[in-house]
């Protein structure tokens, strides 16, 4: 079933005080406003990659007859329907995260260029997945590397969950679908992760974009580990209850046969 967003006005703010929207305080003077901000307001915003540009989205816009990526690439037009939460959330992951979105959007014009503007490739789908469901993930313990490659989530969450509360392990939600979705009280959040391991100190953003960057990662959607994000403790309202971790239908076996390539090194 498609994902319908609240609107504006039924949209519960108190959620802005939670992970993982509370995580983007500098945008919460947008996200919680009665009213949607314009392409001039995005635009105004610090942060902004220089040569792109918010432009609506609209009938004269689409007209060109580019592609998406492609009106980005060439012209650094990133187009932005009005009044929508999907558009809204992606301009601040640009704002957020420039380096990771500029490095997605080069390596889709590679595959534009192979495939045309009407087919996907193996690549475009896996750059696709993390650009709408991304999430970058540190971890200083193997073991928890373990724990994921065999979906002893259990294991990740609960046992490790020291490591989670004192910042050893730590995530960060790129994926402006996936935080589309958070706009939803109590919604299991399951997203699409790159690893690093790494401590502390790990830019985790500009060391996946680099390795996006030189295409030596996301050449096809398995290489994204699924991670159900809302078991980090303090993400979901049941994540102090060991039980979550057994009951909680986002928390799904290992598939016969799965497998998941190794950690990037930080």
């Amino acid at each position: 079933m498609r994902y319908v967003a609240p609107t504006r006005a039924a949209f519960d703010r108190r959620l802005l005080g939670v992970p993982p929207l509370s995580r983007w305080a500098f945008a919460h003077d947008l996200l919680g406003s009665d009213h949607w901000p314009d392409v001039a307001a995005l635009n105004a915003l610090p942060g902004r990659d220089a040569g792109r540009t918010f432009v609506t989205q609209d009938v004269a816009l689409l007209s060109d007859g580019l592609h998406y990526e492609e009106r980005i690439a060439n012209h650094g037009a990133i187009a932005t329907r009005a009044d929508n939460w999907h558009d809204l959330l992606n301009a601040l992951v640009w704002l957020r995260y420039p380096a990771l979105k500029r490095a997605l959007n080069a390596r889709q014009m590679v595959e534009i260029a192979l495939m045309g503007r009407k087919q996907r490739s193996r690549p475009q789908c896996a750059l696709t997945h993390f650009d709408e469901a991304g999430l970058l993930v540190v971890l200083s313990d193997p073991a928890m590397l373990d724990a994921w490659d065999v979906h002893d989530w259990h294991g990740l969450f609960w046992r490790h969950r020291d490591a989670w509360l004192r910042g050893d392990a730590r995530v960060e939600v790129f994926g402006h679908a996936l935080l589309e979705h958070a706009l939803t009280p109590d919604t299991l959040l399951v997203g699409k992760a790159l690893v690093v391991m790494g401590d502390a100190s790990v830019d985790v953003a500009q060391l996946c974009a680099n390795v996006i960057s030189d295409g030596s990662i996301l050449r096809d959607p398995q290489e994204l580990r699924p991670l159900p994000v809302s078991g980090v403790p303090g993400w979901h309202t049941r994540t102090d209850e060991e039980a979550f971790y057994r009951e909680a239908a986002c928390f799904q076996p290992l598939r016969a046969g799965r497998t998941y390539p190794p950690a990037l090194l930080g």
